[in-house]
């Protein structure tokens, strides 16, 4: 269950066959340094290349998210189709920058790609370089737009790599020293999503002059782009959501339980919130997991 068909494709080698190099189809999720963990919320390695796959698998199915990412393609492109409600026709640069969406996105890969997203927290993005997440928010950026002449020299060397583990160094030995000076400042103590989610509005409170429900408010959502309501219903929405697949999983899916478990008002609530975020009823989400390859993002290990 729940097995992608990358994965699929990959699941029975000859008993003579090689390891898997490094051009053979993946996608996977690894972790960060622990030292960047504050900062990187994981490398997202996606790569087709080779895999025979039907059009509409080439499709990729986005939540919303907090996160902000750095997106290299090494072969193949991209463009975005749907914004929430909303169709689009977006060619995805490159090399880009992927501001935190307040809806589900859907692109598609005209053909076979090879990929490297670098997920990071929006804080983090805004200590190193000062960019507002404001104007990031629901955006998709040429990386030249947004980050200064080191981090497109780092960018550049990302292309010159010879792998994935490579490309993973030189991203990390280039935040590491970077984050490490910025880090105690930034987010106390908060070494994950979810701690730096829930420490921002101890932060807020302590920042400033004023610490008015109002003006802690309005610190949120300068440093994230988006209001603390909306990013509690994210954090809530993700809890949620690695709770049901696992009682899916188990085959004990109850979804009034689910909602109570969650802390939502009951079944219905659950229910808008994982089609706001997802664009589907959380039913449909999880067969589409299941069963479709362009929901690859909601199969990986977070």
């Amino acid at each position: 269950m729940f097995t992608p068909l990358i994965d699929r494709a990959l699941a029975a080698p000859a008993a003579s066959a090689a390891p898997a190099a490094f051009h053979e189809p993946r996608s996977v999720m690894l972790p960060p340094r622990l030292s960047l963990a504050s900062c990187v919320r994981g490398h997202i390695v996606r790569r087709t290349v080779g895999l025979p796959l039907a059009p509409e698998q080439r499709a990729n199915h986005f939540p919303a998210s907090l996160l902000c990412a750095i997106h290299w393609f090494f072969e193949g492109e991209a463009e975005v189709l749907r914004r929430g409600d909303q169709a689009v026709r977006e060619s995805t640069p490159r090399l880009c920058v992927i501001g935190p969406h307040r809806v589900p996105v859907v692109s598609h890969n005209p053909g076979a790609v090879d990929a490297l997203m670098v997920a990071l927290t929006p804080m983090a993005v805004e200590a190193l370089t000062g960019v507002s997440m404001a104007d990031l928010v629901d955006r998709v950026l040429p990386f030249e737009q947004v980050f200064d002449a080191e981090w497109q020299a780092m960018a550049r060397a990302v292309f010159d790599a010879p792998d994935d583990a490579d490309r993973i160094r030189v991203v990390e030995d280039f935040l590491e020293p970077r984050w490490l000076g910025l880090r105690d400042q930034s987010i106390p103590r908060a070494t994950r999503y979810r701690f730096w989610a829930e420490n921002l509005a101890l932060r807020a409170a302590q920042s400033g002059v004023g610490s008015s429900l109002r003006q802690v408010e309005r610190r949120i959502k300068r440093w994230t782009g988006q209001p603390p309501r909306d990013l509690r219903r994210m954090l809530r929405a993700e809890e949620s959501f690695y709770r049901c697949v696992a009682a899916y999983q188990r085959g004990e899916v109850d979804w009034a339980t689910a909602a109570l478990d969650s802390g939502y008002a009951d079944q219905a609530h659950l229910c808008r919130e994982v089609r706001r975020i997802t664009g589907l009823s959380p039913a449909a989400l999880l067969a589409a997991i299941e069963r479709e390859e362009s929901f690859w993002i909601y199969r990986l290990d977070p």
